[in-house]
């Protein structure tokens, strides 16, 4: 038999419920090493975290039970139409284009740019008016081409027999 040595019980921490290291050898050669494992956890059996406190609300103001419109005059959301100057000339969006601030603002009037848009369109229907009859020229023209070289043929054709009756 082997002898345990003698390790004094002041050394194991009282934390460990476990006994002293064994130093027998059990006939097979290999050594007890059970002691390696406590017999208990640590900080005990159950996990009990600590309750959290309940969360405070969202929002401290009563703003969120207001209806709507109070809320717009509250909180200002009522914003108008959107403005912006561009070069010194001011614009407004109105009705998904901008449209230049009245009176002359940037040299140009409001009708003056209207009377301007109403030309360009004038001018636009004129040139796809003058494109078409360019097109119908230019057909008429490759017809009579067409017409002129089938005549020819059929006058060298009318040669060619003329001259063999001869």
């Amino acid at each position: 038999m082997v002898a345990q040595p003698q390790i004094p019980s002041a050394s194991w921490s009282p934390l460990l419920s476990c006994p002293p290291p064994s130093w027998k050898h059990s006939g097979g050669g290999s050594t007890d090493l059970s002691f390696l494992r406590p017999k208990m956890p640590l900080f005990g059996n159950t996990f009990s975290p600590k309750k959290t406190p309940p969360r405070k609300s969202a929002s401290l103001s009563n703003l969120h039970n207001l209806d709507r419109s109070t809320r717009e005059v509250e909180l200002g959301l009522d914003y108008g139409t959107p403005t912006m100057n561009l070069a010194g000339q001011s614009l407004k969006f109105e009705n998904g284009q901008w449209i230049a601030e009245t009176g002359i603002s940037g040299g140009v009037d409001r009708r003056e740019a209207q009377r301007l848009r109403r030309r360009n369109q004038q001018l636009e229907e004129e040139n796809n008016l003058l494109r078409l009859k360019v097109d119908i020229l230019l057909d008429m023209l490759s017809e009579t081409t067409a017409e002129s070289h089938l005549m020819e043929k059929e006058l060298d054709e009318l040669k060619s027999v003329s001259r063999r009756r001869k």
